[in-house]
């Protein structure tokens, strides 16, 4: 049975996590490419942030990044469970963001949203995209991988708190 590596070897490889990566964003790409203006620009809306949601969502997408290039360069672990149990979480995770979205895009405009996933979390995509990248993590088996997504949620989650 294969653990978790805290430092896994990196490598160039059509065999790494980054095939999971391309699939969600490729998605998401068709999200965005078919969404109204309006709702790109409510998705992506930052008005009346302090100081301390800036910095905390820099340092977040700094993690995001980190994380992007570990899942990049690190070889799927195929051989483990750890895969396998990394296949669900990121299998259910892109699901539900792509659910979330629906939910984002078919809500009106200048009004809470209220339906769908949003019904049981306030942030959804933040949610599934934490269970994508978890997911992904697990079936590189890195333990650094998990560690930088557990960081980088963190720090999502506390931007949020920050409410003027």
């Amino acid at each position: 049975m294969n653990i978790l590596e805290l430092f896994p070897i990196f490598e160039i490889g059509w065999l790494n996590g980054w095939i999971f990566m391309v699939i969600f964003f490729f998605i998401f790409g068709i999200f965005l490419i078919t969404c109204p203006k309006e709702v790109i620009t409510r998705l992506y809306d930052s008005k009346g942030w302090t100081k301390t949601q800036y910095t905390f969502t820099k340092l977040g997408k700094l993690c995001g990044l980190i994380h992007i290039i570990l899942v990049f360069f690190t070889p799927l672990n195929i051989a483990s469970i750890e895969f396998m149990i990394g296949i669900i979480i990121y299998l259910m995770g892109t699901i539900g963001f792509v659910i979330a979205v629906i939910d984002f895009k078919k809500a009106p405009l200048g009004q809470p949203i209220i339906s769908g996933l949003y019904k049981i979390s306030r942030n959804p995509q933040v949610i599934t995209l934490f269970l994508v990248s978890l997911g992904t993590s697990l079936t590189i088996g890195s333990w650094t991988a998990v560690i930088v997504v557990v960081i980088s949620i963190i720090f999502f989650h506390f931007k949020g708190e920050f409410r003027p």
